[in-house]
């Protein structure tokens, strides 16, 4: 539960850093960043129900890193004064939050891969 808590305001805090850097990717405040977070990771969970587990995050191909600009994007639909994004900011946040993502282990990640550790 504390690891959960902690990759979601890890998220929030990446979403505020990537809407400085990436061009058509605008986080509205810190209660926009949370909220955004909120609904990114609501999209990714039903994403995942749909299509299986191996489909988001960086680490998963091209079809994880489309569906989470994917998502990325729909999530203005669903709070529209909390995030604006472009597809190409879209893309390009998917990009830099996967390779993110990839560079900074959260909590959560370290105990996915120690329960998915072989067996001796």
């Amino acid at each position: 539960m504390i690891g959960a808590l902690v990759r979601f305001l890890v998220s929030a805090v990446v979403l505020l850093v990537v809407s400085w850097f990436v061009p058509g990717f605008v986080i509205n405040g810190i209660m926009g960043a949370v909220i955004a977070a909120f609904v990114i990771a609501l999209l990714g969970y039903a994403a995942e129900a749909v299509l299986g587990d191996q489909v988001m995050g960086m680490r998963r191909g091209i079809v994880g890193f489309v569906v989470s600009a994917i998502v990325i994007w729909l999530s203005q639909l669903l709070v529209p004064g909390s995030i604006q994004v472009t597809l190409v900011g879209a893309i390009i946040a998917a990009l830099v939050i996967g390779v993110l993502d990839a560079v900074l282990p959260t909590p959560l990640d370290s105990a996915r891969a120690l329960n998915n550790r072989p067996k001796e």
